[in-house]
C-alpha cells in the first residue's frame, strides 16, 4: 500500500546526500586552493641549499697559486724549458700587476667585468701552460757534465721557490731569461766546437752560473712574495 510518507523520507534522503556530497566537493575545493597558496609560499621561505665547497668556482688567487704550482712542477720535472718558464712567468707577472691596477681604481677591489677579464687572461695562461708541458722541447734533467749538473740544480732552486712563493712571477722571469741566456751560449759554444765546451768557455759558463745561483738567493730570501 502506498504510503506518502515513505516519499517524503526518499527526498528527504537524497536530499542529505547531494547535501553530504557538495560537502566534500566544496572541502576538496577549499583543499586545493589552499594547497596552491602555501605550497609556493612555503617554497619562497626555505633557505637555498648551500653550495658544497668543492663545486665553488676557484678565486682568481687560487687559479694563480694552482698555475704557479703547475709551472713549479714543470720545471723540476724537465717539462719546461728556462725559455719557457720565462715567457710564461713574464705573462703571469704581467697579469698580476693588471691585477693591482685593477684593484686601485675601485679601492682595492675587483669588479665583475674586471674578474672576467682576469678569468679569461688565465685561461689563455693555463692553456700555454698546457702546450708547453705537453711539446717536444724539454730541459735536461740527468746531465752528465759539470756545467749541466749545476743548470739543473738551480732550476730545481728556481722551482722551490715558484712553489714556495719565495720567488714572485717577476723575479722568475728574470733569472730564467739569464738561464735560457746560459744555455743559449753553451749551445752555440758547443757547435763551435764538435759538441764539446773548452776549458775557457767553461769557466766563463760558471762565473755566469754563479752570478745566478747568487741572485736566486737574494731573490728568495727579500721581502717580496708571491
Amino acid at each position: 500500500m502506498f504510503n506518502p510518507t515513505d516519499t517524503q523520507d526518499c527526498s528527504r534522503g537524497n536530499i542529505r546526500i547531494k547535501e553530504t556530497s557538495m560537502k566534500h566537493t566544496k572541502i576538496t575545493l577549499l583543499s586545493a586552493i589552499l594547497a596552491t597558496l602555501i605550497l609556493p609560499a612555503a617554497a619562497q621561505n626555505q633557505t637555498p641549499a648551500p653550495v658544497p665547497p668543492g663545486n665553488q668556482p676557484p678565486t682568481i688567487n687560487q687559479r694563480k697559486e694552482n698555475q704557479q704550482d703547475r709551472i713549479a712542477n714543470g720545471v723540476q720535472s724537465g717539462e719546461l724549458t728556462a725559455g719557457e718558464t720565462r715567457n710564461l712567468e713574464r705573462k703571469e707577472s704581467n697579469l698580476n700587476q693588471e691585477e693591482r691596477d685593477m684593484r686601485k681604481l675601485d679601492n682595492g677591489h675587483l669588479t665583475g667585468a674586471d674578474r672576467t677579464t682576469l678569468n679569461q687572461q688565465q685561461n689563455q695562461l693555463s692553456n700555454q701552460i698546457y702546450k708547453d708541458k705537453h711539446n717536444a722541447a724539454v730541459q735536461n734533467t740527468n746531465p752528465k757534465t759539470e756545467v749541466g749538473r749545476r743548470a739543473e740544480n738551480q732550476q730545481d732552486r728556481i722551482a722551490q721557490g715558484i712553489k714556495s712563493g719565495q720567488l714572485t712571477a717577476g723575479e722568475t722571469a728574470n733569472l730564467e731569461r739569464k738561464d735560457a741566456a746560459i744555455n743559449h751560449e753553451i749551445s752555440a759554444d758547443r757547435k763551435a766546437n764538435g759538441g764539446k765546451l773548452t776549458g775557457a768557455e767553461k769557466a766563463q759558463i760558471n762565473r755566469q752560473q754563479n752570478h745566478v745561483s747568487k741572485q736566486i738567493y737574494r731573490d728568495k730570501h727579500n721581502a717580496r712574495h708571491q
